[in-house]
């Protein structure tokens, strides 16, 4: 008989994520079921459940291990790119990083899209999740000191430049599972010549 690999929990629920986040993104959270997830890792039922609990419990493991870590301001401040400086860092420079971010992983965009279109159902277990998403986004980005053009203030103006910018990006996030094939980052190149124009955020780009 072949020796039986041990592997930590740490890999197993990254294989767990992956194959969840796959499966998610093929078939939607109604259409997979945990059986077919334990099947994809080559795992027991019962062993999937001592990682998740339940069905939405791999959903919590997702956003956690997934959606909460990656691309994130803190990301981009030790990324050594041009306006990451963490004494006054760019954000319209994070926002092409998080673009570029987000277009190099097709299938967890893909993922993300379909999970957030199923959660406007109240039942839907990431519905309180996506409703309050952008209060913990305003909340997560108010502890960076963003470098802002003269006479804009941060609590009192930037508010509704944050939600646009987010807005936009999940648009063309929608857009891009429809035909034809867009670009991400050039999509995204209009929006931030719109959002953030010149000459009013010259030298923060």
């Amino acid at each position: 008989m072949p020796t039986r690999i041990r592997m930590s929990p740490q890999v197993r629920r990254r294989q767990i994520v992956e194959a969840a986040a796959e499966l998610l993104g093929e078939k939607g959270y109604k259409g997979v079921t945990l059986r077919e997830v334990a099947d994809r890792v080559g795992i027991s039922q019962p062993g999937l459940l001592h990682y998740v609990g339940n069905k939405a419990g791999l959903l919590s493991l997702l956003v956690t291990d997934l959606y909460d870590v990656d691309g994130t301001p803190d990301v981009f401040l030790r990324s050594g790119r041009r306006g990451s400086d963490p004494g006054h860092p760019h954000l319209p420079a994070y926002f092409r990083f998080l673009v570029e971010h987000n277009a190099a992983q097709p299938q967890l965009v893909k993922l993300y899209t379909v999970l957030q279109t199923e959660a406007v159902d109240p039942s839907h277990p990431l519905h309180d999740y996506f409703v309050t998403r952008p209060s913990r986004v305003w909340e997560s980005y108010s502890r960076f000191p963003w470098a802002l053009p003269p006479g804009l203030d941060w609590a009192g103006d930037m508010p509704g430049l944050i939600r646009m910018s987010l807005e936009a990006m999940d648009g063309i996030q929608v857009r891009l599972l429809h035909l034809p094939l867009i670009d991400y980052v050039d999509e995204w190149s209009r929006f931030e010549a719109i959002l953030f124009p010149l000459p009013q955020w010259r030298g923060l780009l």
